[in-house]
């Protein structure tokens, strides 16, 4: 498995940056999943002089960003060469302020990991989740260290769909309801709310109870409504199915919300795919599992 990996400046600029947070995190998953990274040319060096992945031949260095270095990135997520060139998702770490973070090429790789199915991972507790979602289906026990993610019991989740999405997110609840049930509260937009309460009360919730809380619509404000609970830390993970083939008018409002998550980087995660979403999910259960086996 092969990820890129880009970070902006700020998340590599300090010893306690999000890049090395990340890394001192996980560099064990790392090496156990034999993941290959290909790190864009700053990126990679800053890893190479903090002495974090010594002696790993698939750490990869990649042009800088002003020679083409994320633009590649781009196109081996959409695939090159067959599987010679071809990446199996990217982690992004993003600085909401960096102008160079709504570069074309910057927007064009999470565009295709979306249309492509494939994992686009722009903050800590997002890059942290996956490693230990991939531990979990490699086998591997559970990591203590990852605990914090996989506290739903005390935890929000967002659940938002785009008008051609809503479908996937109703099957996607029906199949994973009791995994979503656990998490303290849900949260949602107006349609997408409401027809997740209509499929609760199907499955037995209690009647006039909301299954989530349903916020505005999207196109009505309630994309930054979420983004203020995220922001306050009050919404600690964002199943967020989007439909990237379509002009959205509110699309300033879908970028606060991406915005918020990457502002509180070590404590949203944030997922964009029904497919990622699925292997979370099986992913909880499989921990769930062999937390109660152990």
């Amino acid at each position: 498995m092969r990820l890129g990996l880009a970070a902006n400046q700020l998340h590599h600029g300090s010893d306690d940056a999000a890049l090395f947070r990340w890394l001192r995190a996980c560099e064990r998953g790392i090496r156990e999943l034999d993941l290959g990274l290909h790190a864009v040319g700053r990126t990679h060096d800053a890893i190479v002089r903090a002495g974090l992945l010594a002696d790993y031949p698939p750490l990869r260095r990649y042009p800088y960003g002003r020679e083409g270095g994320l633009m590649k990135l781009v196109a081996e997520v959409v695939g090159m060469d067959g599987d010679a060139r071809t990446l199996d998702g990217a982690i992004y770490f993003i600085d909401p302020v960096d102008p160079s973070s709504v570069f074309p090429e910057a927007v064009a790789l999470k565009r295709q990991c979306v249309i492509h199915a494939k994992p686009f991972l722009s903050t800590v507790a997002s890059a942290r989740d996956w490693i230990e979602l991939e531990r979990m289906h490699a086998g591997l026990e559970p990591d203590p260290g990852a605990d914090d993610l996989h506290a739903p019991e005390s935890q929000t989740l967002a659940l938002i769909a785009h008008d051609a999405m809503k479908p996937a997110m109703l099957a996607y609840a029906a199949q994973h309801f009791d995994t979503l049930s656990r998490f303290t509260r849900r949260v949602a937009t107006g349609t997408t709310g409401q027809r997740l309460n209509e499929l609760a009360w199907s499955r037995g919730w209690p009647q006039g109870k909301p299954w989530a809380d349903r916020y505005q619509s999207g196109p009505m404000g309630g994309d930054a409504q979420i983004a203020d609970l995220v922001l306050q830390r009050r919404c600690h993970r964002a199943i967020f199915f989007e439909d990237p083939h379509v002009a959205r008018q509110h699309e300033a409002d879908i970028q606060l919300l991406e915005r918020a998550v990457t502002t509180v980087t070590d404590v949203a995660v944030c997922i964009t795919t029904p497919r990622l979403a699925a292997r979370w999910a099986e992913a909880v259960e499989l921990r769930r599992n062999r937390r109660a086996g152990g």
